[in-house]
């Protein structure tokens, strides 16, 4: 072989190369950005899961606003909606309690039960009334009456820069998550 054809064949090959390693990165790049999709899903539905076994199996259920430290219930007469949703998983009995609450600071959705730390269920949640009271039309109720669907909506931002902080313009996946969930023991 000859020297032209060797700088050649090395020419080439090191264009299939540049091409491949191309191709490598692209993919690597591409697998971040679904991994972000997939832990965004994953999050929602995990939580919704959870809220929804909670609530089936509730004494009472409660929406209103609150953290952590404390819980108000949304006043008779007005709509049954919040930041706040408490379960009491047997009825009359107050001190146990399940409560889940977006923290609009962190936007986080958390749950917190009574004697335990709480957990976050889910993140980048960017609305601040997650839980409603509807009746069977979704229409938002004004009572707290046992005939009643809970409905929770979740809203997240998820940053398409898995690498670091956001850049001025960059855009953002949003998801909507919308469930309605009801008591299988009703009175």
């Amino acid at each position: 072989m000859t020297l032209p054809e060797v700088m050649v064949t090395s020419a080439i090959f090191g264009l299939a190369m540049a091409g491949f390693l191309a191709l490598h990165l692209f993919v690597l790049r591409y697998d971040q950005k679904v991994k972000l999709k997939l832990s965004a899903c994953n999050d929602a539905r995990n939580a919704l899961n959870r809220l929804a076994a909670d609530v089936r199996g509730a004494g009472v259920v409660r929406v209103g606003n609150g953290d952590a430290s404390g819980f108000r219930e949304a006043a008779f007469g007005q709509p049954q909606v919040g930041n706040a949703l408490q379960i009491h998983p047997v009825k009359g009995n107050t001190n146990a309690f399940i409560r889940y609450y977006c923290d609009v600071e962190d936007e986080l959705l958390k749950r917190f039960v009574s004697g335990e730390p709480e957990v976050v269920l889910a993140r980048a949640v960017t609305n601040t009334l997650v839980f409603a009271a509807e009746d069977g039309t979704g229409r938002v109720l004004s009572n707290n009456f046992n005939n009643r669907v809970i409905s929770v909506t979740l809203l997240f931002n998820q940053d398409r820069n898995p690498e670091g902080a956001p850049r001025s313009g960059f855009l953002y996946d949003y998801y909507h998550i919308r469930t309605r969930v009801t008591r299988r023991a009703l009175e």
